[in-house]
């Protein structure tokens, strides 16, 4: 096994896109952006290059399955912030659909458009861990959930982070507004440290909420998986990218696994979700139950009551 190369830049870009190609990496430190040392390899597609190939696999099966959780999320009528979960997914779901038009090419570099819907992705990200930031504190009840404050408050916050981090990003793309492509240091704040705050910040709520809360200790596994699966993400992605290419050759790199872990540690947000709401769940189903099993007993009175009965006649 090679030894570990990766490069890190406080405040920059420029040793992250040496480790890893993420979306922004052709548009910062020089001209022509920064090409990682090691990448996956590309395929021909009906005459298309696309680069990326096995992490568009990921990108494609976490779309779906996201839109499997959002589907039974949908669904728990009863279940406490579940039309403000629901926003995280739909944010999340967009995010890797960009991101998968970003990195493997389908928006080639090359187009006029590429900074644009690059700064929209950034946006996206980032808007994706403020929206699960305000998620977190549902719980805590600072506004009644499913209310129009509860989720207009997330919903305009959201948007207003979203135009904040997009900007900065095309900002610092195109050179405007006082930022530069070579001066990353406001991007690199918004788009990695702050994320990681909020990430972590919702990670503690979560915590204290399930111990001050709730009898079932359960779900503190489903939180903890996903801090765990989150953090092996991001180390697989900037830490180990560089070996886990030149091991595979080229096969695969840090980005795939990175994709694998942040699919993860969404699902197992879904799974810490709804077990702390389960009990809404059971109750509706079991009112469904007993529905039915009343309307099982009705048609078995009725056929009973129904059924021929034997005449007799006075001789």
């Amino acid at each position: 096994m090679s030894a570990i190369t990766y490069y890190f830049d406080a405040l920059s870009f420029n040793g992250i896109c040496k480790t890893i190609a993420i979306s922004l990496c052709p548009l910062i430190g020089q001209y022509n952006g920064i090409e990682p040392v090691c990448y996956s390899r590309n395929v021909e597609l009906s005459g298309n290059i696309i680069f990326q190939p096995s992490t568009l696999i990921i990108d494609v099966v976490a779309i779906i399955m996201t839109m499997i959780m959002i589907y039974h999320i949908r669904s728990k009528y009863t279940a406490v912030g579940r039309q403000e979960i629901v926003m995280f997914f739909y944010l999340y779901m967009l995010t890797t659909l960009l991101d998968m038009l970003l990195v493997t090419g389908i928006i080639p570099t090359s187009s006029t458009a590429y900074p644009w819907f690059a700064a929209i992705h950034i946006g996206l990200t980032c808007s994706t861990f403020w929206c699960l930031l305000l998620n977190g504190f549902v719980g805590f009840q600072f506004a009644e959930d499913g209310t129009p404050l509860s989720l207009w408050l997330i919903r305009v916050s959201s948007f207003i982070w979203f135009l904040v981090t997009g900007f900065l990003a095309i900002g610092t793309f195109k050179g405007a507004a006082g930022l530069s492509y070579t001066n990353q240091a406001a991007l690199w704040i918004f788009y990695i440290v702050l994320n990681y705050v909020m990430f972590f910040i919702y990670i503690i709520s979560q915590i204290i909420l399930v111990i001050n809360t709730l009898d079932d200790r359960w779900p503190l596994g489903d939180i903890l998986f996903a801090a765990a699966f989150f953090a092996v993400g991001q180390v697989l992605m900037y830490v180990f990218s560089v070996v886990i290419c030149d091991n595979t050759k080229h096969y695969v790199d840090g980005m795939f696994f990175g994709a694998i872990c942040n699919l993860l540690t969404v699902m197992m947000i879904y799974k810490y979700w709804d077990s702390i709401t389960k009990e809404d769940l059971e109750f509706s189903v079991g009112s469904k139950q007993n529905v039915w099993e009343v309307k099982e007993l009705m048609v078995e009175d009725t056929q009973y009551n129904t059924a021929p009965q034997p005449h007799y006649y006075e001789s």
